[in-house]
């Protein structure tokens, strides 16, 4: 849902995630991929979360294993390959978002391949520095989030955009997050950037005065801070995801707030099982997946014409607009964002 290097705390992104059923092998396995020709092994997020019957159809159509490996945040998992290109802990990889795609482009660790099915909608989404190396699988955009029923009992006007949590309406209302522990951290920091352009570290200066707070990652700021998560706490304003709000009724995204947050797949250079791993890349395009991927990760296909569960069009409408970056933009200016970031909050 993807804390690079400048994490360790966690930004568990998947509402009523669950562990993936025990017929799939979890863990990291061996340097060098599979062990043999008859599975692959794909690392993944910690919170990934396929059904284990929608597994199953993969070894059931191809006759291999697919092991899965959780290993970390998307960004733990981006440095680890970079560290390693060409000695990878397994065949492919899934779960890189572009707010960190440039990294294991740029060290070498990713070996090309186009799948037929990403001309179905995945090709859409491909980075222009590199559209062989990595293939978009899902999209889950970063936005703010409101409890439309707390200002409702209010009788209070909810906010729309970014500008409102500077305005004392919306004072001590807002919970947001760390953009070096946290992923949608990031991915909120890259919307104020791109909205705001050169006024964005004064935008920032101004949210912390009317009394924003600031936390180490989602789990926290949605579970704990906000009045309408697990935790029913006192911030009606939170950072998460356009999809948070199926999971979480009274609910609703500002999608004016949004930043584009797209996950891809690719193979590791030095993978045991390079044919195996394309065809789980073509499977993690398959009707199968797609449909899967909203019910059981929250998280949007990229695939043309997947049906949506029933909800979504109506709770959980995608972003006509969202902020983009390209990812070598990104991976050039975010060490100075970050270091501005905390110059701006005063951290």
């Amino acid at each position: 849902m993807r804390i690079g290097h400048f994490a360790a705390a966690s930004s568990t992104r998947r509402i009523g995630s669950a562990f993936l059923a025990a017929a799939v092998a979890v863990g990291v396995v061996g340097c060098g991929g599979s062990d043999d020709r008859g599975s692959v092994t794909m690392l993944v997020y910690d919170s990934f979360d396929l059904p284990s019957s929608v597994i199953d159809e993969f070894h059931a159509a191809t006759g291999i294993t697919l092991k899965i490996a959780k290993s970390g945040d998307s960004g733990k998992i981006a440095s680890q390959i970079s560290l390693t290109p060409g000695s990878p802990k397994g065949d492919l990889v899934y779960g890189i978002d572009n707010t960190f795609a440039a990294r294991p482009i740029e060290a070498g660790a990713l070996m090309p391949y186009v799948s037929p099915a990403a001309a179905n909608g995945a090709s859409e989404y491909a980075l222009k520095s590199a559209p062989d190396l990595l293939t978009a699988v899902s999209r889950g955009d970063v936005c703010l989030n409101i409890d439309s029923s707390w200002y409702e009992r209010r009788d209070a006007q909810p906010p729309q955009s970014l500008d409102d949590l500077t305005k004392p309406a919306y004072r001590n209302q807002a919970a947001l997050l760390d953009p070096r522990t946290s992923s949608p951290g990031i991915s909120f920091l890259l919307t104020t950037i791109g909205q705001k352009r050169r006024g964005w570290e004064d935008y920032w200066r101004k949210v912390v005065a009317n009394g924003a707070t600031i936390v180490s990652g989602w789990e926290i700021a949605y579970n704990q801070l906000f009045s309408a998560g697990a935790g029913r706490g006192s911030k009606p304003i939170v950072v998460s995801y356009a999809s948070s709000p199926v999971a979480t009724p009274g609910t609703e995204a500002l999608l004016e707030t949004c930043f584009r947050q797209v996950e891809y797949a690719g193979i590791l250079k030095g993978a045991a099982n390079v044919d195996g791993a394309r065809k789980v890349i073509d499977f993690l395009l398959g009707p199968s997946v797609q449909k899967a991927l909203p019910a059981s990760m929250f998280v949007y296909p990229v695939t043309r014409d997947t049906p949506l569960p029933d909800g979504w069009s109506t709770r959980a409408p995608m972003p006509e607009w969202t902020v983009n970056m390209p990812p070598g933009y990104i991976a050039k200016n975010r060490e100075k964002w970050l270091q501005e970031w905390r110059d701006a909050v005063g951290r």
